[in-house]
């Protein structure tokens, strides 16, 4: 018996389970019209459990009904298979059901370990390695981790259904400064007690709770996106075997003369207490005159003014006004540069210049590094608080002085009437001073940028610090933090009576002995032998260094320690370099360029053979997500769905913002969200997020809810693909038994064959938005609108039906790893080749070689005026907004009357 495809077209139905009208004349919903009906329809209590659906939402650039939710309540017990064959198959795609299950299954068989290699049929003799950038252990992936994940994973489950040996290490950075402060203000809220309060050991041990308790919530998020990472293998930067890594590493580098101590400035957070990284200095640009808060400060500062005041000549009648944004440093004013060019100051190279307050003569250096253009033309030299007076000072012997204290509060050095005063209340106090003395100038707007903590929202303070550097040619890294929480320097300073503390005698080692092995072996061979025999005998000779490394200076070392490095481990062997780096391109300099160096000296190899940059993840509006925008958008939120009342009460008002703030980013969630986020499923977000090319990506939540339709494309498509397998006895074979006969059949087999090669050229060229925008072409343009609704045939079309479905799950796997298993193992009991307990993820990716005898050029040349009249016809049926209804429509006969139909 034949019966036409044409009359079996899946309707868009989305996971409210509507149905859309049943059209008539033969053409039934979802199932074949002279086929029995499926069970796949029918409801089962015990495995679906329905919610009511709710209002529909409308607003600007997304419109949505939310819809019931499906939960798999199934018998399945966690780290077994889920039942898809005994389970009815549900109406509509609902994401929460989609996702039950699979997970655990996937993780307790270790199809995601290296090891599970020696058990794919089509194994391959190649190795497939990378990590994770490790995200801070304090708190949730932001979308811009999530497309990190996309992106890895997509190409670690590519390369492993490709036969490769694949490893790709989960790992979480112990994230100093903010885990601190994290801990530190938990600390305040429960107990009212500072830091400093605990001693250091106490406090440490608060930080390891806190860790036991909430780090393990972005390992989480991870196995909700799907990554298909060898949990195994997770590290954590601050485990025994990491922390055995950086100790080691800190230790040849100090042998081989790359790690050096010097005094210079830091980006310092007063309300931290702690210097901070580049990467955690935000940049905030001015116009004009702004009032910010401070942290510490009860009102609003002034900033982006610039004031000027005069400084007497000395000798000689006279005055050189100087022009500056922070007037409370001019007690560690030391000189004033003028440029070398400019007429105005000419007569006065060489002069000096009289303080007012402190008295102490200023000499006029001249220096290109001056800007004629801004102010007066003539700058007051800061070293101990401006990196460029920092330079000018070395290039002039200029002396430092710190006038502003870690705490933030001026020094002894500003004498008593500023001594212990806070920062920007001295600077009140100053100008005040100024205006007294009559040297005041004058005060103008002025566009600035001004350095803000990231952490603090504290503005940054330039402190000179002694501290460790490497090494890097032209570029210097900085490898210290004034922390507690991290890697404790393993560097001890010599503290014996013939050490003077001028002297600063460091010595290092993987343990104290090591240390005092190296102090001996250092001070006998510089000629003091008294010392060094005194050494040995000396019951406290050392002082452990009480800072931490640099979070950057761990994270730098992850391609190698991940693998067990410096043991000589198996991993290490196989797996490095890393096959691939893949990670944001604002990370380039950071983090990237601390593991070629780093890699390089210590192993003696690159780290990876290639490294892939994404761009950032903008919202819709194209602008950087910030807490204090209210953009920041979990990957959890996309994937289940959130009200804008839960989201408010729990992403901003519980967040770590400015009273202000709070009220800003609450503002911009209720005119971007006014009725939160509807829930779009993994697969979705994951889709939605590679099938964006490298450039800055604006990012939508209804462009993330656009692929969920997809998605429930995908579920109709294989629903209805089922109904038409349903009892239909004869074998479908595989691919190479497929011989088409009609054009249409050959025309759908050449278009999979060329699917198939267009993403075999996206990955291996790692352009995974040509791939997405490939594969939904195929599965929306040709395989529904055309080939369902006019394929021949009966058993033909079943077998290539089955097929194209088929062979298209496992090409859509790497993006949309849930549904495609779902699908694929509800599907698989038809065709009788796959092994009943395995899965998709492990199973070979499709090849272009496999499918050659189906490519038909001439077919595929002719057939786009068909898909053009298809798409031409559903673009009228929808501007005239007809229905698959017949309508009622009237006409006059001469030889009858008024008939109608």
């Amino acid at each position: 018996m034949q019966a036409p495809l044409g009359n079996l077209v899946p309707a868009d139905t989305d996971s409210g389970g509507e149905r859309q009208t049943e059209a008539r004349a033969g053409r039934a919903h979802f199932q074949p019209c002279r086929w029995p009906p499926v069970n796949h329809c029918q409801s089962s209590p015990s495995t679906v459990v329905t919610l009511p659906a709710l209002q529909e939402v409308q607003h600007p650039g997304m419109k949505w009904t939310e819809k019931q939710k499906r939960t798999y309540t199934g018998s399945t017990l966690p780290g077994e298979k889920k039942d898809t064959t005994s389970v009815p198959f549900p109406q509509s795609y609902s994401p929460e059901y989609v996702e039950s299950g699979w997970y655990q299954w996937w993780e307790k068989e270790g199809f995601f370990t290296p090891e599970y290699h020696n058990k794919l049929p089509h194994a391959a003799s190649r190795t497939f390695s990378l990590c994770i950038p490790p995200p801070n252990v304090t708190g949730t992936l932001h979308l811009g981790h999530a497309l990190t994940v996309a992106i890895q994973d997509s190409l670690a489950r590519w390369r492993r259904m490709l036969g490769c040996k694949v490893l790709w290490v989960p790992g979480c950075d112990h994230a100093g400064i903010a885990t601190q402060s994290v801990v530190e203000r938990r600390l305040l809220r429960e107990h009212g007690k500072h830091r400093q309060d605990y001693g250091r050991e106490e406090f440490l041990r608060e930080v390891w709770k806190w860790k036991n308790e909430k780090g393990d919530e972005i390992y989480h998020q991870l196995r909700k996106l799907g990554a298909s990472l060898d949990w195994s293998r997770a590290c954590f930067t601050m485990d025994e075997g990491f922390s055995r890594a950086v100790t080691e590493a800190f230790v040849r580098l100090c042998d081989s003369g790359l790690i050096y101590r010097s005094e210079a400035l830091v980006n310092w957070s007063c309300a931290l207490g702690s210097a901070i990284s580049d990467v955690e200095v935000e940049m905030k640009q001015l116009t004009g005159r702004t009032l910010l808060s401070v942290p510490g400060y009860e009102k609003r500062i002034e900033f982006g003014t610039m004031v000027t005041f005069a400084y007497p000549l000395e000798g000689v009648e006279g005055e050189v006004s100087v022009s500056t944004t922070r007037p409370e440093t001019i007690l560690g004013d030391v000189a004033i540069a003028v440029h070398p060019e400019d007429p105005r100051y000419k007569d006065l190279h060489g002069r000096a210049c009289r303080h007012p307050f402190t008295e102490r003569l200023l000499p006029i250096i001249a220096d290109a590094l001056v800007d004629k253009e801004l102010g007066t033309g003539a700058v007051k030299v800061t070293p101990a608080h401006d990196h460029t007076d920092f330079l000018l000072s070395q290039r002039h012997s200029l002396p430092h002085l710190t006038v502003i204290g870690g705490d933030g509060h001026m020094t002894s050095l500003c004498g008593q009437w500023l001594e212990g005063v806070r920062r920007f209340d001295a600077r009140e106090r100053v100008m005040e001073a100024l205006m007294e003395k009559k040297m005041f100038r004058g005060r103008r707007d002025h566009p600035m940028s001004l350095p803000v903590c990231s952490r603090s929202g504290d503005v940054i303070e330039p402190l000179l610090r002694k501290q460790w550097f490497v090494r890097c040619g032209e570029m210097a890294g900085k490898l210290l933090n004034v922390l507690w929480w991290g890697h404790q320097i393993p560097a001890y300073r010599v503290l014996a009576a013939f050490c003077p503390l001028e002297e600063e005698l460091w010595t290092w080692g993987r343990t104290e002995e090591e240390a005092r092995q190296r102090a001996v072996h250092f001070l006998t061979i510089s000629g003091r032998f008294s010392c060094s025999e005194y050494l040995p005998r000396c019951k406290s000779p050392f002082s452990l260094d009480t800072d931490v490394l640099d979070t950057w200076f761990s994270s730098g070392l992850f391609p190698f320690a991940m693998l067990g490095w410096p043991r000589k481990t198996p991993d290490l062997a196989q797996f490095y370099p890393n096959t691939i780096l893949e990670t944001g391109s604002d990370l380039i300099f950071f983090w990237v360029a601390r593991m070629v160096m780093l890699g390089t000296e210590l192993t003696g190899q690159l780290p990876f053979k290639q490294v892939l940059l994404h761009s950032l993840v903008r919202d819709k509006h194209g602008r950087k997500m910030s807490k204090s925008l209210g953009n920041v958008i979990d990957p959890l939120d996309v994937i289940s769905g959130v009200s804008l009342e839960v989201w408010l009460q729990e992403k901003v008002k519980e967040g770590n913002l400015d009273p202000r703030e709070t009220t800003v980013a609450m503002e911009a969630q209720r005119k971007d969200f006014p009725k939160g986020i509807p829930e779009c499923g993994a697969d979705a977000m994951r889709f939605a997020l590679c099938s964006h090319k490298i450039h800055d990506i604006n990012l939508s939540v209804s462009q993330v809810l656009s692929c969920r339709h997809f998605c429930n494309k995908m579920w109709q498509t294989v629903k209805f693909t089922l109904g038409a397998l349903e009892n239909s006895g004869s074998p479908l074979g595989t691919t190479a038994e497929i011989s088409p006969l009609s054009s249409i059949d050959r025309w759908i087999c050449s278009q999979l064959y060329s699917t198939v090669l267009q993403c075999e050229r996206g990955f291996e060229n790692y352009e995974l938005h040509s791939v997405t925008s490939t594969l939904q072409s195929f599965w929306v343009h040709s395989l529904c609108d055309v080939y369902l609704v006019r394929a021949g045939l009966l058993s033909r079309a079943r077998q290539i039906l089955f097929h194209c479905v088929s062979v298209s799950l496992a090409l859509l796997s790497p993006f949309m790893p849930y549904l495609t298993e779902e699908l694929w193992q509800r599907l698989q009991p038809h065709g009788g080749t796959a092994d009943p307990s395995t899965s998709l993820c492990v199973q070979g990716y499709p090849q272009s070689s496999q499918l050659a005898h189906l490519h038909f050029p001439q077919e595929e040349a002719e057939f786009p005026l068909v898909q053009e009249v298809a798409r031409v016809t559903r673009s009228l049926r929808a501007q005239c907004h007809m229905t698959r209804e017949r309508p009622d429509c009237e006409f006059k006969s001469e030889c009858c009357e008024k008939k109608k139909y």
